[in-house]
């Protein structure tokens, strides 16, 4: 496929396409244990986009989501892979999501919240990282429940249980591992939100660029790119999205 050098330039200005690869979600993202450079779901879809525009790529990895989105609204890079969230909207151009992930609750065995509908209600406290995509929901979301949060997803848990708070919440494949990891947690049983990751580009860029990316992200879930990193990573729990209707 032939590209415009106008396209070419609006997703890679520097000459190489640089990726913000938020590392907090490690159902999509993680540094490798060889070498320590990112690797994962998110950062094959980068390569497979830099090997279509023709360019080469750099990564700038991130332990939190939010960073990730200030790096690419600011254009210190050119793409990114985030949660759809309309805060995150104002300054990215996103796509349909690629690939959907189950938001859910922790709670300590003995506590007596059992249902969903239970912790939003005056006394609990629920953990969050600062600026996910879980976060940005609950705080719109949450009435009577008191949010808290800390630095990263990563140490939600750990926060979590050394604060004393009520619940914790994030991403299905995080907590479960770092449940099985410290006895006497569990989940409720059933999630409280599905996050839609998709991929964006600063909306400066313009129309053209916004739609390659949106076309782009169709086709790999169209050829089973997606599905064949999610099975590669060995990544459950995690569903590769619907066509998007758009």
């Amino acid at each position: 496929m032939t590209l415009s050098s106008t396209l070419q330039k609006a997703f890679a200005p520097t000459g190489v396409l640089r990726a913000s690869i938020n590392l907090g979600n490690p159902i999509l993202a993680h540094r490798n244990a060889s070498d320590g450079e990112p690797g994962g779901v998110s950062v094959d879809i980068a390569r497979e986009l830099a090997s279509r525009l023709g360019v080469g790529i750099t990564f700038s990895a991130f332990d939190t989501a939010a960073k990730s989105v200030e790096t690419v609204t600011n254009e210190a890079a050119d793409i990114g892979f985030f949660a759809i969230d309309p805060l995150r909207g104002a300054g990215i151009a996103f796509t349909a999501p690629y690939v959907l992930i189950e938001g859910y609750y922790l709670v300590r065995d003995d506590s007596p919240l059992t249902r969903n509908d239970e912790v939003d209600r005056e006394g609990n406290r629920i953990m969050v990282g600062k600026g996910s995509a879980y976060d940005l929901f609950l705080t719109r979301e949450t009435k009577r429940a008191q949010i808290v949060r800390t630095e990263s997803s990563q140490a939600v848990v750990e926060a979590f249980l050394r604060d004393g708070l009520e619940v914790a919440a994030g991403v299905k494949q995080q907590l479960e591992a770092d449940a099985a990891r410290t006895p006497g947690l569990r989940l409720l049983d059933q999630r409280f939100m599905v996050i839609q990751q998709a991929m964006g580009l600063p909306k400066s860029r313009g129309d053209e660029a916004a739609h390659f990316l949106r076309e782009f992200v169709e086709d790999v879930k169209r050829s089973g790119f997606v599905a064949s990193a999610l099975s590669r990573h060995g990544i459950k729990g995690a569903s590769v999205a619907p066509p998007s209707q758009a």
